[in-house]
C-alpha cells in the first residue's frame, strides 16, 4: 500500500513537471514570435475569417476577406464592410454603405468575447494560460499550435488555438472557440513587413467625409 502511494505521488509530480515544461515551451515560443513581429516598423496582413456554429446552423461561406496595416499601436483595418482607423489614441469606424462614421477615444474593446484582427499579435499577452499543442505539416508548411485557455472562468472564450509558422515564427492562424459553440478562424494569407507607407493611412480627414455627406457621430 505504501509503495502504491509513493507511485501515485511520483506520477503526479511527473505530470506536474511535464505540464510546467510544455507551458514554458509555449511561453518561450510566444515570446519569440512577439519579439520578431514586434521588431517590424510596420506590417501589412491579408487574411480570411470563417465562422461556424453547428448548433445554430451558421456557416459563412465563402470566407470573409480582410486587410490590416499595423505600425506600432496604429492600424488601418478593412473588415466586415467597415474601415477601422486607429491613430494610437482615437478610433474612427467608417461605414461606406451607410455613409456613417463613429469616432471614439481609445481602441476596440474585447468585452464581447471576440478577438479582433487588430489584436491578433497582442491578445495572448495577458489573461491566458497556455501550453504547446499539435505540430501540423500541411502543404509544405509546418504549423506549431499553442493552446490558450482564459484565466477568467467567466470568459465568453473557452479556448484559443494559435498557429505559428515554425519556419518564419509568424502567426499563421487563430482559432477561437466561444462559450456559445461558435468557432471563428482567422488565417493569414498575405504578409509583408517594413513597407513604404504614408502616415495619412492612420489619420482621418473629417472635412473630406463631410463634403461626401457622411453622418459623423
Amino acid at each position: 500500500m505504501k509503495k502504491l502511494g509513493i507511485f501515485i505521488l511520483g506520477l503526479c509530480l511527473s505530470l506536474n513537471v511535464i505540464a510546467q515544461n510544455t507551458s514554458e515551451k509555449a511561453k518561450n515560443l510566444l515570446d519569440e514570435v512577439s519579439t520578431k513581429m514586434g521588431a517590424y516598423k510596420n506590417m501589412n496582413i491579408g487574411f480570411t475569417s470563417t465562422l461556424v456554429n453547428k448548433e445554430a446552423g451558421i456557416t459563412n461561406d465563402p470566407p470573409i476577406r480582410g486587410n490590416i496595416t499595423l505600425a506600432g499601436e496604429k492600424y488601418n483595418l478593412n473588415y466586415l464592410g467597415n474601415n477601422f482607423v486607429f491613430n494610437g489614441k482615437r478610433l474612427v469606424v467608417i461605414n461606406a454603405d451607410e455613409k456613417e462614421i463613429t469616432i471614439t477615444d481609445g481602441d476596440l474593446e474585447e468585452e464581447d468575447g471576440f478577438i479582433y484582427p487588430s489584436k491578433l499579435l497582442t491578445f495572448y499577452k495577458e489573461g491566458y494560460n497556455y501550453e504547446m499543442g499539435d505540430l501540423n505539416n500541411k502543404k509544405r508548411r509546418k504549423v506549431q499550435y499553442v493552446d490558450l485557455s482564459p484565466i477568467d472562468s467567466n470568459s465568453d472564450i473557452i479556448k484559443v488555438r494559435l498557429g505559428i509558422d515554425a519556419k518564419t515564427k509568424h502567426i499563421y492562424k487563430l482559432i477561437q472557440i466561444g462559450s456559445n459553440g461558435a468557432e471563428t478562424t482567422f488565417t493569414i494569407t498575405k504578409f509583408k513587413s517594413n513597407q513604404a507607407i504614408s502616415e495619412n493611412l492612420f489619420s482621418f480627414d473629417k472635412a473630406k467625409y463631410e463634403k461626401l455627406g457622411y453622418l459623423i457621430d
